[in-house]
C-alpha cells in the first residue's frame, strides 16, 4: 500500500521537475501553483500510509487536505485565466477565504468537532485505517468541491460558445483534469476504502497541464513575438527604473549604445557622460510629457528610432523602457523624397510666380488701356497704387489695427484695378473735358459696379479668394462716401470696406494734385485742405491720422514726379 503512494509521490515530483525545466516567465501563475501543490498533497498521502499513531495520521491527513482544499481552486482559477475570463478581485478573495476556512477546520491531532466529530486510528497488516465521523465543515468541504467543479465546467462551456480566440483543443484538454479529479474524488470512494484515487487524479492533472503549457506558449502571440524579437536581435531593448537607474539591455542595444557596457545594474545613469546627454535627457522629457515618446538617434551612419514607454510590473508602473529599431533605410528614403519635393516645390514656385507675374501684367495692361481712354494725363493707376502703398505703410505701424501682411500686399496689388469699369463707359462721356450733365454723370457712375463685375470675371476661380474679394471691393466702392452720399450703393460709415475707404483717399488725392486736360495740378496745401475738410464726410475720419502721417511722403513722391517731367537742359 505504501508503495502505491510512494510511486505517485515520486511521479508527481518528476512531473514538477519537468515543468520547472520548461518553465517560462510568461506561464500562468496558477499552473505553477498546481505543480507545487500536487507533490505536497501526495506527500501527505505517503505520510498517512506510514503513520504509527493517531497524531501522525491526523497531521498527514491535514497535509493531504491541503491539496483537497486548494488544488481544485487553483485548477479552476487556471481555467478562468486560460479562457480569458476575468474574475473580480473580491471573488478571488472570497474563494481563497473559503478554501482557507475549510483547511483550517481540518484537525491536526484528532477530532475537533467541526470537521470530524470522532477520529480513530488503527494499523492492521501494515495498512492504516482512519475511522472518522464527519462534522458540518466536511459537508462544507464537499459543497466547495462541487462549486469549484461546476464553475470550471461553466467557464469552459462559455468559452466554447463565446470565446473564438481561445483554442478549442486547449479547452478540451482543460476539461480532462477536472473530470478525472472529480471521478477520483467521489467515484473512487464509492468503489473502495482501501486506497485513495485522488493522488492519481492529481498526477493526471500534472500530465495534462504539461501538454497545455507546451501549447499555450505558442498561442500567446505577444510572448512569442517578444521572444522572437529579442532572439533575432534586430530590436534593441533597454529598461530603467523610475529613478532613472539602469536595469537591463540586450546585445543589440549595447552595440548601439556602447556606454551601456560600462553601466552597473541598479546604478544611476547620470554619472555616465554619454547616457546623461542622451538617454537621461529623453527619459526626463518623456516623464514630463508622454507625448515625447519617440526620438531619432544617429550613430555610425545609422538612424535609429527609439520608442519610449512605461515599464510595468504587473499593473504597477515601475520604470521606463526603450525599444530601438534601425530606421536608416527609411530615413534615407525620406531625405531623398524631401530633396525631390524641395526641388519640385521650387520649380512649382518659379512657374507659379511666372504665371502670377503674367497675370498681373495682363491686369495692368488692361488698366493702362482703360486709362488711355480717359482724359487724364496718364499714370493715374501707377500714382494711386503708390499712394495706397504709402498710406498702408503708415497704418502698419499701429499694431492695434491688426493688418496682416497678406491684406496689405493684396490692397496694393488691387489698387490698379479700381477704374477697370471705365472700359464700359462711352468715349463721349469718358473723354468729355467739361462738367457732366446729370445723364452723363449717371453713365459715369456705372463704371464702379461694372468694374466689380469685370474684376470678378477676371479673377473668378483664382486660388486667392481674399485677393479677389479685396479687388472687387476696391473697384466697386472706392466712390462711396463716409456720410452715405457716394455711389453706386450709397453705403456709409463702416459699411464701406476698409480697402475701398483707403482707395478713396488715394484716388481723390491724385486727382487733386495731378494735371488733367481740363485742369492744372493743385497745390499740396490746397489739396490737403480739401482732403482734411472731407474727413468725416467724404472720408473715414479714423484714417485722418494716417493720411497726416503719410502727407510728407506723398508730397515727396509727387515732387519727384514733377522733377522727372521737367525738360532736360
Amino acid at each position: 500500500m505504501t508503495l502505491y503512494y510512494d510511486i505517485l509521490f515520486a511521479v508527481s515530483i518528476c512531473l514538477s521537475l519537468a515543468y520547472a525545466w520548461i518553465w517560462h516567465k510568461h506561464f500562468d501563475v496558477h499552473i505553477t501553483l498546481i505543480y507545487i501543490l500536487v507533490p505536497v498533497t501526495n506527500l501527505g498521502y505517503t505520510l498517512l500510509a506510514r503513520a504509527e499513531s493517531l497524531e501522525a495520521a491526523a497531521a498527514a491527513n491535514k497535509l493531504s487536505y491541503f491539496g483537497g482544499c486548494f488544488e481544485l481552486l487553483i485548477i479552476m482559477l487556471s481555467i478562468f485565466s486560460l479562457c480569458g475570463i476575468s474574475l473580480k478581485r473580491w471573488m478571488r478573495i472570497a474563494f481563497m477565504a473559503l478554501s482557507m476556512l475549510v483547511f483550517l477546520s481540518t484537525p491536526m491531532t484528532g477530532a475537533n468537532g467541526y470537521f470530524y466529530k470522532e477520529m480513530h486510528f488503527e494499523r492492521i497488516d501494515d495498512k492504516v485505517y482512519l475511522y472518522k465521523e464527519y462534522g458540518i465543515m466536511h459537508t462544507v468541504y464537499y459543497c466547495m468541491i462541487v462549486l469549484y467543479f461546476l464553475l470550471s465546467i461553466g467557464a469552459m462551456i462559455y468559452s466554447l460558445r463565446k470565446k473564438k480566440q481561445v483554442s478549442r483543443r486547449m479547452i478540451y484538454l482543460l476539461f480532462l483534469p477536472v473530470l478525472v479529479c472529480m471521478i477520483s474524488f467521489f467515484v473512487g470512494r464509492l468503489l473502495t476504502n482501501e486506497i485513495e484515487f485522488i493522488p492519481v487524479g492529481y498526477v493526471f492533472a500534472q500530465v495534462v497541464y504539461l501538454i497545455i503549457v507546451y501549447r499555450i506558449h505558442m498561442y500567446d502571440v505577444s510572448d512569442t513575438a517578444v521572444d522572437a524579437m529579442v532572439e533575432k536581435g534586430d530590436t534593441g531593448f533597454i529598461s530603467f527604473d523610475d529613478k532613472f537607474r539602469y536595469l537591463a539591455s540586450n546585445q543589440t542595444a549595447r552595440t548601439i549604445f556602447p556606454a551601456l557596457n560600462d553601466l552597473i545594474v541598479d546604478a544611476s545613469i547620470e554619472p555616465n557622460d554619454s547616457m546623461r546627454e542622451t538617454a537621461l535627457v529623453w527619459l526626463k522629457a518623456y516623464a514630463e510629457d508622454p507625448a515625447n515618446h519617440q526620438v531619432m538617434y544617429e550613430h555610425d551612419d545609422h538612424s535609429y528610432v527609439i520608442e519610449i514607454a512605461d515599464l510595468y510590473n504587473r499593473r504597477h508602473k515601475c520604470g521606463y523602457q526603450f525599444f530601438i529599431t534601425d530606421d536608416t533605410k527609411n530615413q534615407q528614403y525620406i531625405r531623398l523624397l524631401n530633396q525631390y519635393n524641395a526641388g519640385l516645390e521650387n520649380e512649382v514656385r518659379e512657374k507659379t510666380a511666372h504665371i502670377v507675374m503674367m497675370h498681373d501684367r495682363l491686369i495692368l495692361g488692361m488698366a493702362s488701356m482703360v486709362e488711355s481712354r480717359d482724359n487724364s494725363t496718364g499714370g493715374h493707376i501707377r500714382r494711386t497704387s503708390e499712394c495706397v502703398r504709402i498710406l498702408i505703410g503708415e497704418m502698419r505701424k499701429v499694431p492695434s489695427l491688426h493688418l496682416t501682411e497678406e491684406f496689405c500686399s493684396r490692397i496694393i496689388k488691387a489698387a490698379p484695378m479700381h477704374d477697370l469699369g471705365k472700359i464700359a463707359v462711352d468715349d463721349a462721356v469718358l473723354r468729355k473735358p467739361g462738367r457732366f450733365t446729370d445723364e452723363e454723370y449717371e453713365k459715369m457712375k456705372a463704371h464702379a459696379a461694372e468694374g466689380a463685375r469685370i474684376v470678378h470675371e477676371i479673377l473668378k476661380g483664382t486660388d486667392d479668394a481674399q485677393f479677389q474679394e479685396i479687388a472687387e471691393n476696391v473697384a466697386h466702392y472706392h466712390h462711396e462716401r463716409w456720410d452715405g452720399s457716394g455711389y453706386p450703393e450709397g453705403l456709409k460709415g463702416e459699411e464701406i470696406p476698409l480697402e475701398a475707404r483707403i482707395m478713396a483717399i488715394a484716388d481723390v488725392y491724385d486727382a487733386l494734385v495731378s494735371k488733367r486736360v481740363y485742369k492744372e495740378r493743385m497745390s499740396f496745401e490746397k489739396a490737403n485742405a480739401i482732403i482734411m475738410d472731407g474727413m468725416g464726410k467724404h472720408f473715414d475720419k479714423s484714417l485722418e491720422k494716417f493720411y497726416v502721417a503719410a502727407r510728407p511722403a506723398l508730397e515727396a513722391y509727387y515732387r519727384s514726379l514733377e522733377q522727372a517731367e521737367e525738360p532736360q537742359v
